[in-house]
């Protein structure tokens, strides 16, 4: 199996974009290919088919590259809880909790799942394309490094790193994280790609041919800006999107651990709804819907949830006629109470929930990891849904008797998910990915708006044509061929 590497000067530099975008390439010139990215933190994660858990942007690139996402493609996913603390997730399931000095401490372990990794994908698959973490040139960070040069060098493949020119100082970035490597480092980085330039690239081009003289290195293309490229985020949250003939208003609360907030991409992307993120000091706007997004520590959010008043104005929408959904973490904080005895998410053992509906969640360390299809039972309809559940809570209570949905089958044994309220004004699901499906987004737009008559977004279909437009452009603006050699001849050179 051959191996290429993207590493970026800085996070944000288009690492998981450009591992897609190539992954599509090859895929459509028949390379057996596949992602890898040693170790990602991100909050936004998939459920691959076995009931592990992955970085959303490996599942992305697996469908770039027209495979299965699986655990391997990611073998370590930290999902932090806290500023200091994450979740240590390795294979696709979660092993404790660790603060930043135990996990720096623990990197040799991990490591080891890695190559562990590494090793079953080279019996698989021709070419493995791989996606760094952050910059390669984090002084405090190289020690033990796994997920940038300290896995190249383990694996011994070459390394292509990527800079955003749109940030400014393009070429410092490169230059100086070139200038920060080891001799041996510097050997395998092999060229350089630019990316989001906009305007005449012929004004580039003096830059670009110092760089190659200053560094002895190729630059193998520069990519254009994208305007509306809309993929999977793993970390930031989309920008708003703002439409002038709005048939349906929704407000999702940006919860400082905000979870799997590609929950609504297929909304945001939506010509006739405005969807706003409810910031930090910022009031909920008057809407049809309030969202209570998932989390990864709920607990804490919770307490920040009451401490910028939107529990009281959360009521008040009620009261109002207006609809809230909650979803996963979000859907726990509508209860009587949330329990954590065992402190799985924070050193909080207990919080009042917003008392919404009565039901209480324990959170417990056993994660339930879950790709699933059921039937929703809003509007006195059933519909045909699908998704997939993260969370290490079970919720119960006499508000659970009005399900929201019921599974065809579930591998833990569940029946049952959710909830309805009485006077169907609230609504609560463990179940992420709902608005991916557009039956099942009808049907909760109707339930939000009856007399609203909305024809969804297939985000499947509108991932395909981004990632279709990222391989049309790489094809055009990069070297493909050069790369290609890269890889191709990495061990003949050295």
């Amino acid at each position: 199996m051959k191996t290429l590497m993207v590493q970026g000067t800085t996070s944000d530099a288009g690492k998981s974009t450009l591992v897609a975008a190539l992954c599509r390439v090859f895929a459509k010139r028949g390379v057996n290919v596949a992602p890898f990215k040693p170790q990602n933190m991100a909050l936004n994660s998939a459920v691959t088919k076995d009931g592990g858990e992955i970085g959303r942007a490996q599942a992305l690139q697996a469908i770039a590259a027209k495979v299965e996402p699986e655990i391997d493609f990611n073998p370590i996913l930290l999902k932090p809880n806290s500023d200091t603390g994450a979740q240590v997730i390795i294979h696709g399931r979660a092993i404790s909790n660790m603060e930043a000095g135990k996990y720096h401490d623990y990197k040799k372990v991990a490591m080891d799942a890695v190559l562990t990794s590494h090793n079953r994908l080279a019996k698989r698959f021709n070419l493995l394309l791989v996606e760094g973490a952050g910059s390669p040139a984090e002084i405090n960070l190289r020690e033990n490094d796994i997920a940038n040069m300290g896995y190249a060098e383990a694996v011994d493949c070459p390394v292509i790193i990527i800079a955003d020119i749109d940030k400014g100082g393009v070429f410092a970035h490169l230059v100086g994280t070139l200038a920060l490597l080891s001799e041996s480092e510097q050997a395998r980085v092999k060229g350089f790609v630019i990316n989001r330039f906009r305007g005449d690239l012929s004004l580039l081009q003096g830059g670009l041919d110092w760089l190659e003289q200053y560094t002895n290195k190729p630059v193998l293309g520069v990519l254009p800006y994208l305007h509306d490229l809309a993929l999977d985020a793993e970390d930031a949250v989309a920008i708003d999107n703002k439409v002038t003939s709005a048939t349906i208003n929704i407000a999702v609360l940006l919860l400082p651990h905000i979870s799997n907030h590609t929950d609504f991409d297929a909304l945001r992307l939506h010509p006739n709804i405005n969807i706003t993120y409810v910031r930090h000091t910022q009031t909920i706007p008057a809407v049809d819907l309030i969202i209570v997004p998932g989390s990864k520590n709920v607990l804490g959010d919770l307490t920040f949830l009451k401490s910028e008043g939107w529990d009281t104005q959360i009521k008040q929408h009620l009261r109002y006629g207006g609809k809230v959904l909650g979803i996963c973490g979000g859907m726990q904080m509508l209860g009587n109470t949330i329990n954590d005895p065992d402190g799985v998410e924070s050193s909080l053992k207990q919080i009042t929930g917003l008392a919404l509906c009565d039901f209480e969640t324990t959170l417990s360390t056993q994660k339930v990891l879950s790709k699933l299809s059921a039937t929703m039972q809003l509007n006195d309809l059933q519909t045909p849904c699908s998704g997939y559940e993260i969370h290490a809570g079970i919720s119960k209570g006499t508000a659970l008797n009005k399900p929201f949905l019921t599974f065809n089958e579930h591998p833990n044994g569940f029946v049952n998910d959710g909830f309805i309220s009485d006077d169907n004004a609230i609504a609560g699901t463990y179940l992420h990915g709902l608005f991916d499906e557009a039956n099942a987004t009808t049907q909760i737009l109707n339930w939000v708006k009856p007399e609203a008559t909305l024809k969804p977004i297939s985000i499947a279909q509108h991932r395909e044509q981004q990632l279709e437009r990222l391989a049309t452009m790489c094809e055009a603006h990069l070297n493909i061929q050069q790369i290609i050699s890269i890889y191709e001849g990495y061990n003949n050179d050295r």
